[in-house]
């Protein structure tokens, strides 16, 4: 099974915010080419964050465990995260009342078109 990684330093987090971007209006994904070697090869790298402006830590924490459930489905269908990438996964307020089933394509879709830029 495919354990997630969080980055942990500023500095990692500068280095992937700078370079790929996919947006929706639930979520936006930043990733980079793996920067930063994770403990061991099976871990994917990924932090999800959220402002404080979303709303009280029971909200931000809702979107946070939804968001990680949706890439933990996605990891186990091939290829559709690659792990050649740090990723950054911000959470927006309106995912909050959506779906996991209305959330997973889209960040699929988003994924993807990280992987093919």
């Amino acid at each position: 099974m495919v354990k997630l990684e969080s980055l942990k330093k500023s500095s990692q987090f500068k280095k992937a915010l700078k370079e790929k971007k996919a947006h929706s209006e639930f979520f936006s994904i930043f990733a980079a080419k793996n920067f930063y070697k994770s403990k061991y090869k099976t871990d994917l790298l990924i932090s999800f964050v959220m402002k404080k402006k979303i709303g009280n830590a029971v909200k931000r924490n809702k979107i946070r465990r939804k968001l990680k459930a949706i890439v933990q489905k996605l990891l186990k269908k091939r290829g559709a995260i690659s792990k050649d990438y740090t990723y950054i996964v911000f959470g927006k307020s309106n995912a909050y009342l959506q779906k996991q089933s209305l959330l997973m394509p889209l960040m699929e879709k988003s994924f993807k078109k990280i992987k093919i830029k």
